[in-house]
């Protein structure tokens, strides 16, 4: 009885762990990676993840919304429990938790640094030479657009209210956006965006300065494929979320003749898979197929 016991007991120290010796958090965690909404960039670059990496081979990517992603990372911290997130930065909760790190991508599924693009309509520059230039102009950091998603998830303010208070704060950046820009009297732009939290914040900013100049500002969120399609139909006059060069590569490479590309309005972003620095793995090819 008792060496059937052992055998047991190391059996099931064999499955925690894993042949290695190294814990086994695929077994923890049910091998599933907590991920955003369907049709982002980062669920699909995490789709082919999961099909690339024989690390991955079992798992499944747990797909439902940006709020609820949050959620679950904020309780396994609070108990230290493993967990695999989808993870973008800019994104507030890096400001939040300071024990957050991005897994090695050996296989470069999630790309290098990114950039967040501004792309117009064909034809804005002509029709609206104000607000193109506004547009064009526009850039600001990583942490200008941390520190709005920041403050209204810890506020629970709106991140318009937040965004206004931040153009108030920010005149010098202001200043070099609108340089050379006249103001204008109701003249109407719509802005095509999506509906996550850091693209509420490019949008919003952008949308409070325009209407200090006088334009009437619309601010529409939509799926990313919807996004793009918008802006190369001339159905919105520009968007400020378009992550290159890998994020959203293939919507992208489909439209990129028929909308004007404004380049970076924002560098240094990124996005791939995320664990709590408590956990011993750095690699994507750390973890342990199902």
């Amino acid at each position: 009885m008792l060496l059937a016991a052992c055998g047991s007991e190391e059996k099931e120290k064999g499955n925690a762990e894993g042949d290695s010796g190294e814990t086994n958090y695929g077994e923890e965690i049910d091998y599933t990676i907590t991920g955003i909404e369907p049709g982002a960039g980062i669920t699909v670059a995490t789709e082919k993840a999961i099909e690339e990496y024989d690390s991955l081979s079992g798992w499944e990517l747990e797909q439902s919304s940006t709020a609820a992603m949050v959620t679950e990372l904020e309780e396994a911290i609070a108990s230290e429990s493993p967990i695999i997130v989808t993870g973008w930065n800019p994104h507030w909760k890096f400001a939040k938790f300071d024990n957050l790190k991005y897994l090695e991508d050996p296989k470069g599924i999630y790309g290098d640094v990114e950039v967040i693009k501004s792309l117009a309509r064909k034809g804005l520059e002509e029709d609206k030479p104000n607000a193109y230039k506004l547009i064009d102009q526009f850039e600001w950091s990583v942490e200008d657009m941390e520190g709005i998603m920041y403050e209204a998830s810890e506020s629970g303010k709106e991140v318009a209210e937040v965004a206004k208070q931040w153009v108030k704060d920010n005149p010098d950046k202001v200043e070099a956006w609108t340089e050379g820009v006249e103001d204008v009297d109701g003249v109407e732009f719509e802005l095509v965006s999506t509906p996550w939290d850091s693209e509420r914040a490019s949008a919003n900013v952008v949308a409070e300065v325009m209407r200090q100049k006088g334009f009437e500002v619309t601010i529409t969120p939509v799926d990313v494929a919807v996004m793009f399609e918008a802006v190369a139909n001339g159905d919105g006059d520009a968007t400020l979320a378009a992550w290159m060069p890998a994020t959203h590569k293939d919507f992208y490479e489909k439209f990129k003749d028929n909308f004007e590309d404004l380049g970076a309005n924002l560098e240094g972003a990124k996005i791939g898979l995320v664990v709590p620095d408590y956990m011993d793995i750095d690699s994507i090819e750390d973890i342990q197929a199902k």
